[in-house]
């Protein structure tokens, strides 16, 4: 039963898993090592900061595209790191932007969206990881055609 006073929040399962989301390994959400990618809408509440890790092979592709689609002056702080804890990449109160690396070292690249600025605006940041070469859309013309399979 419910306890005298509390509030009772039903929230829809689509719901639950976005807020539950961030927290989670890329890993777990990419599933086998290779070619493969994750998109997510986050919810990025005022002065917080949601990070993503991923371990990666030397001499992996990524890409990471994201946009900010709601809240705000549509505008988020994202920036990404390499194992060592180096900056590879860094933006700030950006709208929307791709990035894309070629991996130097084997171990876990960590990007992060900061909406740490902004003390009053809660934001929605939809973004798209992806790690490897996407395949392409047609198969070569010098090889026989064969069925294409969604993954």
């Amino acid at each position: 039963g419910a306890v005298p006073g509390s509030v009772r929040v039903a929230m829809p399962g689509a719901m639950r898993m976005r807020m539950l989301m961030p927290m989670l390994c890329l890993a777990a959400l990419l599933g086998a090592p290779g070619a493969g990618g994750t998109e997510l809408t986050l919810e990025l509440p005022d002065s917080a900061q949601r990070c993503f890790h991923q371990e990666l092979e030397s001499g992996t592709k990524f890409s990471l595209d994201y946009q900010v689609i709601s809240g705000g002056h549509y505008d988020v702080d994202c920036y990404v790191e390499d194992p060592n804890g180096k900056t590879i990449y860094q933006e700030t109160k950006k709208q929307y932007d791709s990035f894309s690396h070629h991996t130097d070292l084997k171990g876990v690249y960590t990007f992060c969206f900061s909406n740490e600025f902004s003390t009053f605006s809660h934001k929605i940041v939809y973004f798209d990881f992806q790690v490897g070469d996407e395949p392409p859309i047609l198969p070569d013309m010098n090889n026989r055609v064969t069925a294409l399979t969604q993954v």
